[in-house]
């Protein structure tokens, strides 16, 4: 036990002189670029998202790093000439940026790479719009409110000419969404063909829905293009209608907002088909029992 003892005692006084003491070691660097028009395009190499740096301070700051990595913001605008070119980040501004980011004790000694640099090209551009390509299902008990919505209905794609001329849609990727209640916002992925780059990756599509009931009514049936000179007498002559309404429009749905009518045709047959007419606009589906009756014409 004395000697675990010491071991312990020993192990908190290194590691005590170790977050003191100087020394050098390397963590990495986060990059964010801006200021790139949608219509250039980068070559194979492409631009890091990181880079690697060797800085040396005391240990308890080092650590720092390593919890919280850095994250270095480059503005491209100023590496930018003409239709096609070399983006060049020489190394001086490279190190110059990172510095700014260190703590006043830290001295940079080293980057990896020194420089970036990358290749870029202008691309054609069109204008599309965007579709919605997955299904939506409400839960038990909601219905859905109008259709879907996407945040966008059109982007901009870049491409060769051959390319784009044969594109005039993009679309979403395939999703299944279930079980939806309220109001719902996702954010989707855009399916980009290959050989075209878009100015945005995702769109955000909205789903409303909102809780439903039914209701019931008994409407007297009427018969239209009945022959003149002639009734006609239906069995039976009134029929049970289920209607399907927002619970929120439950008490603004009468049964005068409906109306049960069958159409006579002179085609020989001894039923007709009960249809259902309304148009107030709460009234989402509505169906009638029974849906075909018989007749007698007099």
């Amino acid at each position: 036990m004395t000697f675990l003892l010491f071991i312990i005692l020993a192990a908190f006084i290194w590691y005590g002189r170790a977050m003191h003491s100087e020394r050098t070691t390397r963590v990495p660097v986060l990059i964010e670029y801006t200021g790139k028009p949608g219509s250039i395009g980068l070559g194979e190499e492409g631009l890091p998202q990181e880079v690697m740096i060797e800085v040396r301070d005391a240990g308890s700051v080092l650590n720092t790093y390593h919890a919280e990595p850095l994250h270095l913001t480059i503005d491209l605008r100023p590496y930018i000439h003409g239709d096609k070119g070399t983006i060049q980040v020489p190394s001086d501004a490279l190190r110059r940026s990172i510095s700014d980011l260190l703590q006043g004790t830290s001295s940079l000694v080293e980057t990896y790479p020194e420089q970036i640099t990358c290749t870029y090209f202008t691309e054609q551009e069109k204008t599309v719009g965007i579709a919605f390509a997955g299904t939506v299902e409400a839960a038990t008990e909601y219905q859905l409110v109008g259709t879907p919505k996407l945040g966008r209905t059109k982007v901009k794609i870049y491409g060769q000419d051959k390319t784009l001329n044969a594109i005039d849609t993009i679309y979403t990727e395939p999703v299944e969404l279930t079980n939806l209640t309220d109001t719902n916002t996702v954010r989707i992925a855009l399916a980009v063909p290959g050989g075209v780059r878009t100015e945005m990756d995702s769109v955000d599509l909205t789903i409303i829905t909102e809780r439903f009931t039914e209701k019931k009514f008994k409407l007297p049936l009427h018969a239209i293009g009945v022959p003149e000179g002639n009734t006609i007498r239906t069995f039976p002559n009134e029929v049970e209608v289920n209607v399907r309404v927002a619970l929120r429009h439950f008490a603004q749905v009468q049964a005068d907002d409906i109306q049960a009518v069958c159409t006579y045709s002179q085609e020989r047959s001894e039923t007709m088909e009960v249809e259902l007419r309304y148009s107030t606009p709460y009234i989402t589906s509505a169906w009638a029992y029974p849906a075909v009756v018989e007749y007698m014409l007099e």
